[in-house]
């Protein structure tokens, strides 16, 4: 694995007890606050110092507290995104790109400069300062100062948090492009579900300082049992659709397993594999094939799991070809309709329901 972490700490009354592997990609930490994302991105960064435990990072050890190794934090090739940019204020965005290059570890290289440059769509900005910039092209300054100081790991606390709707969905694609190229893993800290579910490959959910789930996002958020640690207005599945078709009336078509989709337009080429999140909430389930309601999803598929919770509501999961769809109805309704493990059923959800924010490049 690129990245191996494995620590115990304390914080105060709160522990951290937990190991994780990375990947290259993009592994998100989720949880929420105070669950202990943070402190261990600090621990793999070395701004903290566990009380034991072993980190390794592209085969070398940077921590491991039996060994009494501890490599300083400016060392560790470690490239790290704040939730703040964090940008010098007197120099230009080419002045704060050169910084990487003369404090960090890498050496001066055009090609990787202009590679990045243009990755980030800085380009037209090198002239300008920190204050004359948006939220959105800060945080991309940021994030390419990081990668010019050629890191061996990304590091991205809450990135995108500081920033409103419009710059979010400015900078995403922008990350996805990244998480596409780049072959760095990249641990990448959020409590938003929304961000996780368009932009990682695989989640580490984090609770009262454990590990409570490590595997795909698809895998992560088709599990009905996590739903009440991801939050269950936030509870959704991953579908992955091909695009077909963008219609004259400003609809995408999508292929998806179990049947087509159909969306507000998305800013996709036809042909390209996109990610879209489905949340639990707006799926309607049907024993049998609706017919003639406005409703243009209609998903076949088959129940695989049944989850009642402690109040009125259940989480119904259905296996649709590779993919799969959580549902959340009342308990009432599951009686009514005599839902069952291994029955064949409907999933109906209106097309307007699914923002193009919960669309990504796959």
């Amino acid at each position: 694995m690129a990245l191996s972490v494995a620590l115990k700490h304390r914080l105060g009354a709160f522990s951290l007890d937990l190991s994780f592997d990375v990947p290259n990609g993009v592994t998100a930490l989720f949880g929420r606050s105070g669950a202990g994302k943070t402190s261990v991105i600090n621990a793999v960064a070395g701004l903290i110092t566990p009380r034991a435990g072993r980190i390794c990072i592209q085969n070398q050890v940077v921590f491991d507290h039996a060994a009494g190794i501890n490599v300083p934090a400016h060392k560790r090739g470690v490239g790290y995104v704040f939730q703040d940019a964090r940008l010098f204020p007197h120099l230009s965005v080419a002045g704060n790109l050169s910084y990487a290059v003369k404090f960090g570890r890498a050496v001066a290289d055009d090609a990787l400069h202009h590679r990045i440059v243009d990755m980030l769509g800085l380009g037209h900005l090198m002239s300008r300062r920190p204050a004359g910039l948006s939220g959105g092209e800060k945080q991309r300054v940021a994030i390419a100062r990081a990668l010019l100081s050629s890191p061996r790991v990304l590091l991205m606390d809450e990135p995108l948090a500081a920033l409103d709707g419009a710059r979010k969905s400015e900078i995403l694609p922008y990350l996805e492009t990244l998480r596409d190229e780049l072959d760095l893993p990249i641990l990448y800290v959020s409590h938003a579900v929304s961000e996780i579910a368009r932009l990682a490959d695989q989640v580490v959910v984090i609770q009262d300082g454990q590990v409570v789930a490590n595997d795909t996002t698809e895998a992560v958020f088709a599990d009905a049992d996590l739903a009440p640690s991801l939050g269950l207005r936030d509870a959704g599945a991953v579908m992955t659709g091909r695009v077909m078709a963008h219609d004259p009336d400003g609809l995408t078509h999508l292929s998806a397993a179990g049947g087509h989709m159909y969306l507000p337009q998305i800013q996709a080429p036809i042909g390209a594999t996109v990610r879209l999140r489905i949340l639990a909430q707006d799926v309607t389930l049907m024993r049998d094939a609706p017919q003639n309601i406005s409703a243009l999803n209609i998903v076949a598929g088959t129940i695989l799991a049944v989850r009642r919770g402690d109040g009125p509501g259940a989480i119904v999961t259905l296996q649709c070809g590779p993919d799969r769809i959580l549902a959340r109805v009342t308990g009432r309704s599951v009686d009514a309709m005599g839902l069952q493990v291994g029955m064949p059923c409907y999933a109906v959800v209106k097309s307007v329901s699914v923002s193009p924010n919960e669309v990504g490049q796959h």
